[in-house]
């Protein structure tokens, strides 16, 4: 029985060291294939594209928040006591300057004025005989001069009663367009009785603070967009208009007022917007902003120099659509990674492609000059 257990645990090793040996030659093949993987990797380059950083002008832009407000806007009042008997307005309607909205009773202004009519046709027929009867010395002078001023008189009775008659129809004092109406017909109204509203939308104002390191760089004329909440995927532009010439001491601000176009009046008065205020254009480094990488709060971006990814860490600045300006840490010209970047490390060997492939293996600038 000893003897067959030694017989088993004899083919049981050698059984174990076969599985060992073909184990490591199946791995030895297999790192060696790694190896001239690595080998041809190395030989080529990890494949990454490259653009060189350029200059731009680009737009220093302020944000700010403002208020939109009519060109013109007024609440309409009567300039007379009397009761509403016809309304000749709807809500929402845009009218002309000098356009009728409210008419309050008139019989008694009406018959007024023809009170004071007659009285000077009167005051007229009787000056008329006594010029004619002062010829033939029939009246005296004084007389004349007495019914001239009787005449002037009876004149500005008519004058005050046509303009009494007047006050009873309520006109648009310019075009705009007429907000709802509080009133009914029949309502008895006063001089401080709001009838409705009107407002001119066809242009619209802004109304704005800046901080007061802004105040030599706004000036009229320098354009902005405007962007509300109603009007989610519309962009209106306008231009500054005027500037207040005093900072406020509080909060240190100063008032800026933009005009803008409204041509089919679709923006209204009172409402919220944010603004985007171009104050001038300035000349700044620019690169993809695909090429920036960002760890924490720095960020770097890889140039190429002698074939090899180099880590750069740069300043950003402003950014737009598609770019960032570099502040710090690249020259004009310096040739920096935007595609491949997830392989690339630094100090490994890269193979460039892209519009400034050419120019790669010779990367510009400091940073190429101090890790070269």
């Amino acid at each position: 029985m000893s003897w067959l257990r030694q017989v088993l645990a004899t083919v049981l090793l050698v059984a174990v060291a076969a599985g060992g040996f073909a184990a490591w030659q199946a791995y030895r093949a297999e790192f060696a294939s790694g190896d001239s993987e690595r080998a041809l990797a190395a030989q080529s380059g990890t494949p990454v594209r490259v653009v060189a950083a350029e200059r731009r002008l680009l737009d220093s832009r302020v944000e700010a928040v403002g208020t939109t407000l009519a060109r013109q806007a007024i609440e309409i009042v009567p300039l007379a006591s009397g009761r509403v008997v016809d309304i000749l307005f709807e809500a929402g309607q845009v009218v002309a300057a000098g356009a009728p909205l409210v008419r309050l009773d008139d019989d008694i202004e009406r018959a007024d004025l023809a009170e004071a009519e007659a009285l000077m046709s009167e005051m007229e027929v009787a000056l008329d005989r006594a010029r004619r009867l002062r010829t033939t010395a029939a009246v005296s002078q004084a007389t004349i001069d007495q019914l001239v001023a009787e005449r002037a008189t009876a004149k500005a009775r008519v004058d005050r009663a046509a303009r009494r008659l007047a006050d009873r129809l309520v006109v648009a004092p310019f075009a705009g367009t007429v907000g709802l109406r509080r009133i009914d017909v029949g309502a008895r109204v006063d001089d401080e009785t709001v009838l409705t509203t009107l407002d001119d939308l066809s242009a619209m104002e802004i109304a704005f603070q800046l901080p007061e390191r802004l105040f030599g760089q706004v000036i009229p004329g320098q354009p902005l967009e405007a962007r509300g909440a109603a009007f989610p995927d519309r962009v209106f532009t306008g231009v500054v208009e005027t500037i207040d010439s005093r900072i406020d001491a509080a909060t240190r601000s100063f008032a800026v007022r933009a005009r803008l176009p409204n041509p089919d009046r679709s923006l209204p008065a009172g409402m919220f917007v944010h603004l985007d205020l171009v104050v001038r254009q300035r000349s700044a480094l620019v690169v993809p902003e695909e090429a920036i990488v960002v760890v924490g709060d720095r960020a770097h971006v890889f140039t190429v120099v002698n074939d090899r990814a180099r880590r750069t860490e740069v300043v950003l600045g402003q950014r737009e659509a598609g770019i960032v300006e570099i502040a710090a840490g690249l020259a004009e010209g310096t040739v920096v990674v935007v595609g491949g970047l997830q392989r690339v490390r630094d100090g490994v060997p890269v193979s460039v492609s892209g519009p400034d492939a050419d120019a790669a293996p010779v990367a510009t600038g400091p940073a190429a000059e101090e890790r070269g």
